[in-house]
């Protein structure tokens, strides 16, 4: 058996907590991939195969609500078609307690499907709860998950841009550090639920997903590095990063040395494919290679990442 063969198979029999934990230890990136779109799985995990990369491939509420990725049952049956487990898993991202518009959300219904269908991964997001009721059904996604084998992650602190008014000036949040991740909530929260990863606000935020703005280009955000380090030192799990698209790209390489271990990538490969069927006449193979093609690049030039699959794998031989 050769170097790449065993690489390869280690990969698809670790469990996905070894491999974020191996990720972490090597301040090595794993992007995760909104698809909105069913067409856009089996791209980005063409481009992830090519370049030997490792991704979570997800799926949140919005996407389904908002866009075409029809159920979680239906990206569940497309990951299944053309997945690949040495380069790619299947992630059920935000499932928020209260949604955006501020409406109550049946997530326990949510995260049990996924977890029934076979996800190797959920998330909870209560950041727009109190820290005790955040801490109360995260422990409870917690108990639902952990007996499956399912990771959890957790949101803590307030990722701005999907609310449905308008968002304050970008530089207003920054300064003042409105909604940033408490660390010494952060380390009460690992602490009281067990939970395998946290989101964290250190400057980061969503792109629109409603009206003209889901279509226009997002602030180049900026990240508060020195808050980061502090959330690391009192957390000690892997940390994740949600509206990783549009930061500036000197921070993402920053934050991926000093903790950060998971990106939410949504934004820019949706609207990359978006644009391609757009101006194709709907052609579905050519939005296919434009976003394969776009994935290869945020994972090389922007995340200056790649063979990631074959640096974990090689670490857990």
């Amino acid at each position: 058996m050769n170097i790449m063969e065993n690489w390869k198979k280690v990969m698809e029999k670790a469990t996905l907590k070894k491999v974020m934990e191996a990720a972490s230890n090597q301040h090595l990136v794993i992007p995760a991939f909104n698809i909105p779109y069913l067409p856009m799985m089996e791209a980005v995990i063409e481009a992830l195969k090519e370049i030997e990369c490792f991704a979570l491939i997800e799926v949140a509420r919005p996407d389904i609500t908002r866009f075409e990725a029809r159920s979680f049952a239906a990206i569940k049956k497309e990951f299944d078609r053309c997945k690949d487990t040495s380069v790619a898993r299947l992630h059920q991202d935000h499932v928020p307690v209260i949604d955006e518009e501020g409406k109550e959300v049946d997530w326990k219904l949510l995260v049990t499907e996924a977890v029934d269908l076979g996800y190797d991964s959920v998330m909870i997001d209560g950041s727009r709860l109190s820290l005790e009721e955040n801490i109360s059904i995260s422990k409870e996604v917690v108990g639902i998950a952990h007996p499956s084998g399912v990771l959890v992650e957790a949101e803590l602190g307030a990722v701005m841009g999907h609310e449905s008014g308008p968002m304050p000036p970008y530089d207003e949040i920054f300064a003042s550090g409105k909604g940033f991740t408490s660390p010494e909530d952060a380390a009460y929260m690992v602490q009281s639920t067990g939970i395998d990863w946290l989101s964290v606000a250190i400057g980061n935020i969503h792109g629109a997903i409603t009206g003209v703005a889901k279509d226009q280009k997002k602030v180049q955000a900026r990240l508060n590095i020195e808050h980061l380090k502090k959330l690391v030192q009192k957390t000690g799990i892997p940390l994740v990063l949600h509206g990783g698209s549009g930061v500036q790209k000197e921070y993402v390489l920053q934050a991926i040395q000093n903790g950060i271990t998971k990106i939410n990538v949504g934004t820019e490969i949706r609207q990359t494919y978006e644009k391609a069927m757009k101006e194709s006449g709907n052609n579905v193979n050519v939005a296919q290679k434009a976003l394969k093609e776009k994935t290869k690049e945020i994972l090389n030039k922007y995340y200056e990442m790649n063979q990631t699959a074959r640096k974990i794998g090689e670490a857990l031989l």
